[in-house]
């Protein structure tokens, strides 16, 4: 035992709407869109049945109707997903205790010391799949190889609700004939850039140079997507982490950067990223945002605090700040994505007060302003807790809330990382 790839990437197929197959058995083999309706709306996720006729995530409701006539559309079980998608989980921990989840319905394992128990990579996936199935009722997909990196593109090899297992001396083979938009982070925009250059599969990016890729895609991208098609990815599954950061982001169209757009898409991210940290009872000491403008150009800025802070006041000026020094880096340039979070995360259950020092500083959260930002914040999370999210907020952050996509939704599918 042991010769074997030894990394698995399990990956449950049209998850949302299979478990809405699952609750409801009239639905399976039907197809469904979970959110949105013939006449709006977004369309959340879509079953297999659906996505056979271009039905998408992300899709207006009206467009998937009229791809396929017989779509139906549910509201969704968003009190369910969470529950049923941590008792997949269990089945992976009863195999190995090294798993890294990195969304709701997906998640690495590595099998290194647990093939003794239960035989080669090709068995342990055969096993978890035959689980699911039998003890959850909802079709899974795994992939096997030596790196993360080729399992997760295995287990999109292997969809819907199947297994492939790459071989050791056998990637190039496996890798090279692929579409090259399997590549972990390569979306349509890039793959067209890759395209106009001739690279169509895995296995024209990685003969391409380095060097040329990073030309046409930016130094730090095209140096990682041509690594990952290498498959040079050294990375280890790390079980059992607290995370590392809690983040949001909001894709916005194309849009030029008001300062009403920006403040009110910053307070809606800022108030979902502080409540998170609350809920765990954390702050944090770095916040980061991220502007994504026009030809796919994203920039970044951070700040590093004395103190970690975890209130949305204070998360919505800081991010204010540095979204608008990127984007007066750039003058002129329509934006399409905002994106929040915080990082060098700590315990902070408590607040510890202060004496009034000068100047005052209301980003000290121990200092009289931070703590009556805290105590707001703390009202409306007692509040939200018993009477529903959409009972309370800050004016900005409930002006931004884009009502098309459910926040229960959007909590489900962001994950801390």
């Amino acid at each position: 035992m042991g010769a074997g790839p030894t990394i698995l990437h399990a990956d449950l197929d049209a998850f949302y709407a299979s478990v809405e197959q699952l609750l409801t058995p009239q639905l399976r083999g039907r197809p469904i869109a979970v959110g949105g309706s013939p006449s709006g709306g977004v369309v959340l996720a879509a079953s297999y049945e659906a996505k056979a006729f271009g039905v998408s995530g992300g899709m207006p409701g009206w467009r998937a109707a009229r791809l396929c006539p017989e779509l139906v559309f549910v509201g969704g079980h968003f009190d369910r997903y969470q529950p049923i998608a941590d008792r997949v989980m269990d089945v992976l921990a009863d195999v190995t205790p090294l798993i890294e989840r990195i969304s709701i319905d997906e998640a690495f394992c590595d099998i290194s010391g647990a093939q003794h128990l239960f035989g080669d990579a090709a068995a342990v996936g055969a096993l978890i799949r035959r689980r699911v199935r039998d003890e959850i009722g909802l079709p899974i997909s795994v992939g096997a190889a030596r790196t993360k990196h080729l399992a997760k593109i295995a287990s999109q090899v292997a969809k819907p609700d199947g297994l492939v297992v790459v071989p050791l001396g056998g990637e190039r083979a496996f890798l090279d004939p692929l579409p090259v938009d399997l590549v972990w982070g390569v979306g349509p925009v890039t793959s067209e850039r890759l395209a106009s250059r001739g690279i169509r599969t895995i296995g024209d990016l990685a003969a391409t140079p380095s060097t040329v890729v990073e030309r046409l895609l930016g130094h730090a991208v095209g140096h990682k997507l041509h690594a990952m098609a290498a498959d040079d990815d050294p990375r280890r599954v790390t079980g059992g982490r607290r995370a590392h950061s809690v983040g949001a982001q909001s894709a916005l169209g194309r849009h030029s950067p008001t300062p009403e757009l920006v403040r009110a898409t910053l307070a809606h991210l800022a108030d979902r990223v502080s409540r998170r940290m609350r809920e765990g009872g954390r702050a944090g000491r770095t916040v980061t945002v991220r502007v994504r403008f026009t030809e796919l150009r994203s920039v970044t800025r951070s700040l590093t605090l004395a103190q970690p802070v975890a209130t949305t006041l204070t998360l919505t000026e800081i991010a204010e700040r540095l979204a608008w020094s990127a984007i007066h880096d750039h003058e002129g340039a329509e934006i399409t994505l905002l994106a929040v979070s915080v990082s060098q995360l700590s315990e902070q259950r408590v607040l510890q007060l202060e004496l009034d020092l000068e100047p005052p500083d209301p980003w000290r959260p121990g200092s009289p302003t931070g703590a009556a930002r805290w105590a707001v914040d703390a009202s409306m999370d007692a509040i939200r807790t018993r009477f529903g999210r959409d009972a309370v907020g800050y004016a900005p952050a409930l002006l931004a809330r884009d009502r098309a996509v459910p926040e229960e939704f959007r909590e489900l599918a962001e994950h801390e990382v």
